[in-house]
């Protein structure tokens, strides 16, 4: 009988170890996705500003102009400062009053993520986007032109790049070119789109300058912070 009771309370013994190893690892699980989740002072994630907002995070798929995952795109997420994040919120309220949730493709960029575009531009003979993104330009003029830059401002973390949804169809807005094209076309103020696709790059425009972001004049999608509140600072954290 005592043999029995001693085997019994070597079981119970046993599984409340199991039972404590568990509950450890769980707690060493849920501290480690925490550390992977958390984001320097000053920096949130959009979506929990502007949970209407859609995410298209083009660099960390292949679709984008270099045809591959960029370097630092980790998850298909969009970070912005703080400040920024309340400015687009302003904007996307105003928006959403008009019928529209904002659509990002690119928010704060990694300084590796810039870096990994400079050796695409530096290798002319990968053009495998050529097509869909510079078709009417030499990839050898991509510096020239200022489309491939060192330094970029979406690394200082208050730049975005955005476009409008209709939210009755679900549909994007006709901007009179894609996402990241590399032309006149992408020009705010250029004679090559129709009034309709004007009407809907002025929608986006009006909002955005209205809550404190500023044009980009080669870029319909790319707008920045007027009061940036990192103006020196290029962060390399990875999204």
């Amino acid at each position: 009988m005592l043999n029995t009771e001693k085997a019994k309370n070597k079981n119970l013994l046993i599984i409340w170890v199991i039972v404590l190893l568990a509950i450890a690892a769980t707690i060493v699980s849920s501290t480690v996705i925490s550390n992977l989740n958390q984001l320097p002072a000053g920096f949130v994630y959009v979506t929990d500003e502007i949970p209407t907002a859609i995410l298209e995070i083009r660099y960390f798929s292949e679709d984008n102009f270099a045809g591959a995952v960029i370097d630092g795109y980790q998850a298909p997420k969009a970070i912005l400062t703080k400040a920024a994040a309340q400015a687009l919120k302003k904007a996307a309220d105003d928006l959403y009053e008009q019928g529209y949730y904002i659509k990002i493709f690119d928010a704060y960029r990694p300084q590796r993520a810039v870096d990994h575009f400079i050796r695409w531009a530096q290798d002319l003979d990968d053009t495998k986007m050529k097509e869909k993104y510079y078709p009417d330009l030499d990839k050898s003029v991509l510096f020239e032109l200022g489309y491939i830059a060192e330094k970029s401002g979406h690394s200082r973390g208050s730049t975005v790049d955005l476009t409008l949804v209709d939210i009755a169809t679900g549909e994007e807005l006709d901007m009179g070119s894609g996402f990241d094209f590399f032309g006149e076309i992408s020009h705010h103020g250029t004679d090559l789109i129709t009034e309709e696709q004007e009407k809907n790059r002025n929608i986006l425009r009006d909002a955005m300058v209205s809550a404190g972001f500023e044009v980009y004049p080669e870029e319909w999608w790319h707008y920045k912070l007027k009061d940036e509140p990192y103006p020196d600072t290029y962060f390399d954290f990875p999204v």
